[in-house]
Parts: structure tokens; C-alpha cells; sequence
């Protein structure tokens, strides 16, 4: 049943808005284009937001921090994990990737993927929250935000770890 429900509830709600709108004489197209219009001037004016944020990945990735992070980590988590603790908090992208390749390595029901799942699912990319979505709404004045986004992603990495070696290093041993 819900399968059928999902094949038609978007067109069904396609075919709403549109009937809805031309009850109320609304012009869907004009609209549409004004809508386009202002989508494309934020993704412009977000640019130099994701710009930077490429940047700063790129100068982690070459200064050395990611190597110098693993060794110094190795006995609280496994070193691939770390990569993972880094990179969160700046891109999902980079961090899915990353997840993959742990996935990929070591299989989906290793310990290092349970944690990695668990990290990922519990943290969020608050850089690039920052950067985009302040960004593109003018937002100057982010430090409160920066500050919780970075205790929540901590609290986050902390609670993941915690919660791994609970569930599934306990349940091995």
C-alpha cells in the first residue's frame, strides 16, 4: 500500500499546487521564473562560501594535521576513524566518501564501520552550514553558532565513540 501511495503522492502534489494556483489565478510560470531568478543569485552569492570551505579541506589535507591527528589518536579510536573526526564538522560529502572506503575496507559489520556509522549519523557538517546557509542569507554575526555547532559535534564524536565501544566492542569480547 505504501509503495503505491509513494508512486503518485508527487505528481498528486504537483497537480494540488498547480490546480490550487490556477483557482487563484495565480501565474505559475512568471512565478517560477521569479523563483529560479533568486535561487540563482543565492547560489552565486554562496560561492565564495564554498570556495573557502574547499580551500581550508585542501590545506588540512597537505599540512600534515591528518597524519600527526591519527598517531596521536591511535589509542582511543582505530587511526582510519579519525579522518572521519576531522572532515564532519566540514563536508558530508568528503565524510560519506571517507565512510565508504571504511565500509569498502573493512566490511559493513566491522567495529570500525559501526563506529564510523554512528559518527556520522551524530554529528553535523557545521562549517559548511555556516558558510552556505548564513551565507546566503547575509548572516554576519555567527559566533554563538559556531561555538554551540562545534560543542554539539564534539559531544557528538565523543558520544559516538562511547556508544560503539558499549554496543559492539563489549558484544565481540
Amino acid at each position: 500500500m505504501i509503495e503505491k501511495i509513494s508512486l503518485y503522492i508527487l505528481p498528486l502534489m504537483i497537480l494540488l499546487i498547480l490546480t490550487c494556483a490556477l483557482f487563484k489565478k495565480v501565474p505559475v510560470y512568471e512565478e517560477f521564473i521569479e523563483g529560479a531568478k533568486d535561487g540563482f543569485k543565492v547560489a552565486v552569492s554562496i560561492i565564495p562560501y564554498l570556495v573557502a570551505i574547499i580551500v581550508a579541506v585542501s590545506m588540512f589535507k597537505a599540512s600534515g594535521i591528518l597524519d600527526f591527528a591519527k598517531n596521536f589518536a591511535s589509542g582511543i579510536v582505530p587511526p582510519d576513524i579519525v579522518p572521519i573526526m576531522l572532515t564532519r564538522s566540514l563536508s558530508g560529502s568528503a565524510t560519506l566518501g571517507l565512510f565508504s572506503d571504511i565500509v569498502k575496507d573493512f566490511g559493513p559489520d566491522s567495529y570500525i564501520a559501526k563506529l564510523a556509522a554512528i559518527m556520522v549519523g551524530s554529528s553535523e557538517t557545521t562549517f559548511y552550514v555556516l558558510a552556505v546557509y548564513f551565507g546566503s542569507i547575509g548572516i554576519k554575526k555567527y559566533k554563538y553558532a559556531l561555538i554551540t555547532g562545534i560543542i554539539a559535534d564534539f559531544t557528538g564524536i565523543v558520544l559516538a565513540i562511547l556508544a560503539a565501544r558499549l554496543f559492539f566492542l563489549a558484544s565481540s569480547v
